[in-house]
């Protein structure tokens, strides 16, 4: 698009510049001034796309709809500066896998309470279809919020939206209390994923040390 943008001003600024062999020094200015503010305008209407989440930067913001307790609530990123936040996104409500992966992390909330970690789910589903499938039964007492990115730019952001079936892969990121993305893992659409691993690498992070492979709580981190 910026290289469409600038082709065509330049194409323009080529036209109207020829056109001052021939015209007064005036004239020649004035449709000089008129290509530069037509270059400028052209500039401005090209936007910059979004960066793609990476580790060991600032996390991507966001402010979605979600279901909180079986009610409709907006809910940031930032309301959880300050804590660490294990954000996962699942293809889709009504499915199979997801359910178990759901399921998984709430069994798990008190063992993530403790580590001052907030689950966040969520798909590129309605806030409606999640209140849904909740009421429905399919997910027990959930106990964090499920996050509805109808408009499918979280995900985008997060660089886990699968465009060829318009939903998100099954991308798992853990954020520090300052906002800073530590960790990312991203699954195929069959594969779940564990929560184990995931307390694993929490735990890893937080000890601000070097951790060998496979370490677990208790064993020696590298000096």
């Amino acid at each position: 698009m910026n290289r469409i943008m600038t082709l065509l001003a330049a194409i323009l600024a080529t036209g109207l510049l020829a056109g001052t062999a021939c015209a007064t020094p005036e004239k020649a200015e004035e449709m000089t001034k008129a290509t530069e503010l037509m270059v400028q305008h052209h500039k401005g209407m090209v936007r910059t796309a979004p960066e793609v989440a990476k580790v060991g930067e600032p996390a991507p913001p966001f402010t979605l709809d979600a279901v909180v307790d079986k009610e409709f609530k907006k809910v940031s990123l930032s309301d959880y500066r300050g804590k660490w936040v294990v954000l996962f996104f699942y293809p889709a409500d009504f499915t199979h896998i997801c359910p178990t992966e759901i399921t998984g992390f709430n069994k798990a909330i008190d063992q993530f309470t403790e580590l001052n970690a907030q689950i966040l789910g969520g798909s590129v589903d309605s806030k409606h279809s999640h209140l849904a499938w909740i009421k429905r039964g399919d997910l027990g007492d959930l106990k964090f919020p499920l996050l509805a990115d109808s408009k499918k730019e979280a995900t985008a952001r997060y660089g886990i939206l699968d465009d060829k079936e318009g939903v998100a892969l099954r991308g798992l990121f853990i954020i520090d209390p300052n906002g800073i993305l530590q960790y990312q893992v991203v699954n195929s659409l069959s594969v779940g994923r564990s929560v184990e691993e995931t307390i694993r690498v929490l735990e890893a992070l937080q000890t601000g040390e070097l951790c060998p492979l496979g370490w677990k709580p208790g064993q020696k981190t590298i000096k």
